[in-house]
């Protein structure tokens, strides 16, 4: 099967496929620019931007790390991405990941339509006032995140009596991706709840409120689950942990170690302070979790709400932004990565380039 460009906004990404934001520093300028340049979606991760060029994007830094979310989601730092970006992709349409469960949400929204996103992804959480922060960037198309035909119909219900606007296009996630899952423990393991059983009904929906793009997500991996994703009506994928395994990934080379050395049985369900399921690598950080023997819980970064200034995060027993730049600053022992249920299938680091052929053309 051969793939139509897929059309979101005014945009159209002539390959349909997305790569998935994947924080702190996993997709920023390198993999999400060349990930544009080669014909797909480049979307780059807002979370932890104050990491970014080894933080001089940050105002102020507690213990090395940036103090409070003005400096975590630093809009000096986003910016210098989105610039580093374009220098590699151009004019292609270039994207913004945002999760709905940041501190400072709105705001983050503002800076990369500022920072020049051509389109927005949120997921974690339902953003049923997301078009709020985008009034002044009418061009800038919005595309939410759902794990069920259900809550797009929420959030089009929503916007469509809030703001007489309805998404772009809509992220459709199943319970096999990386990171944090629109489901509970027991969920995640439900057959109706598989990526290949929502495609439809989603799809459905998306068709009542005036024929929607469904971007099909979560543990799609080759040309094969490609085809039949497109075959269930989806007009696109998004992949993230599979670009891990590329040169361009921003990610430090012991993260895509990590990876390269996981089995299947490594990569784990865990919880996480964000209030989700989240899924990765099994690794030191787990076991010292486990016996709640971890570094330090201090909240110096305040990075997401539903963790209530570090309240869940000591009941988890971890910190997701330090464990999260752990991870990025190459930390095995203490680092969180986390990947989608496929990520120990990388076994070898290739080119953007060579990954967009084998996904196109097949192995």
């Amino acid at each position: 099967m051969s793939f139509a460009p897929l059309k979101i906004g005014k945009y159209t990404i002539q390959i349909p496929i997305v790569q998935g934001g994947m924080g702190v520093g996993i997709s920023w300028d390198q993999l999400a620019g060349t990930v544009s340049k080669e014909g797909g979606l480049g979307v780059i991760s807002s979370v932890g931007t104050g990491y970014y060029e080894n933080k001089v994007h940050v105002q102020k830094l507690v213990s090395e790390r940036p103090l409070d979310a003005a400096n975590f989601y630093s809009p000096e730092g986003l910016a210098k991405i989105f610039e580093n970006a374009r220098k590699i992709c151009g004019d292609a349409p270039l994207a913004c990941n945002v999760l709905y469960a940041i501190n400072d949400y709105g705001r983050v929204v503002t800076d990369a339509c500022a920072a020049g996103a051509d389109i927005i992804i949120t997921g974690a959480g339902l953003p049923t006032n997301m078009p709020e922060f985008t009034e002044d960037y009418p061009d800038v198309a919005l595309v939410p995140i759902v794990s069920s035909a259900k809550a797009l119909k929420i959030i089009c219900k929503r916007w469509q009596k809030r703001y007489n606007r309805l998404p772009d296009a809509v992220v459709l996630e199943g319970p096999k991706s990386g990171g944090h899952q629109g489901f509970t423990y027991e969920q995640c393991a439900m057959e109706e709840n598989q990526l290949e059983n929502l495609v439809k009904p989603v799809v459905e929906e998306a068709a009542k409120w005036g024929d929607i793009p469904v971007i099909a997500a979560g543990g799609v991996w080759d040309k094969n689950d490609i085809d039949e994703m497109m075959e269930l009506g989806a007009r696109g994928v998004q992949m993230g942990t599979r670009f891990i395994g590329t040169h361009e990934c921003d990610a430090h080379d012991n993260f895509k170690e990590v990876l390269l050395a996981a089995k299947e049985e490594d990569i784990q369900l865990m919880g996480s302070p964000v209030g989700y399921p989240a899924r990765g690598v099994h690794t030191n950080l787990t076991d010292l979790i486990a016996t709640r023997t971890g570094p330090d819980i201090k909240c110096i970064s305040n990075c997401v709400a539903p963790c209530n200034r570090g309240e869940e995060a000591k009941e988890v027993g971890f910190c997701i932004a330090d464990r999260l730049s752990d991870a990025y600053e190459g930390n095995k022992e203490f680092g969180l990565f986390f990947s989608g249920t496929n990520g120990y299938r990388i076994t070898e680091i290739i080119s953007v380039k060579a990954l967009m052929e084998k996904l196109t053309q097949g192995e």
